[in-house]
């Protein structure tokens, strides 16, 4: 079984930078819900969630980098 790499999206799953579309992806999961969350984490954390999206957009790698073909 091959090892599930983390990524951001591309195409019509990306909205802003990809990121939340990606890690809905890696955890099989409805995007939405990964998007309220982090929502909700940049509203309640003190910004804090706002700098782990930024980080995770500048260094995740896009889909097609990482399965050719996508």
């Amino acid at each position: 079984m091959e090892k599930k790499k983390l990524y951001k999206t591309e195409g019509p799953y990306k909205m802003v930078c990809g990121v939340c579309g990606g890690i809905a992806e890696h955890f099989e999961i409805d995007p939405t819900l990964v998007r309220v969350g982090c929502v909700v984490a940049i509203f309640f954390s003190f910004s804090a969630g706002f700098w782990l999206y930024l980080v995770c957009a500048l260094l995740l790698p896009i889909k097609s980098d990482v399965y050719p073909g996508y």
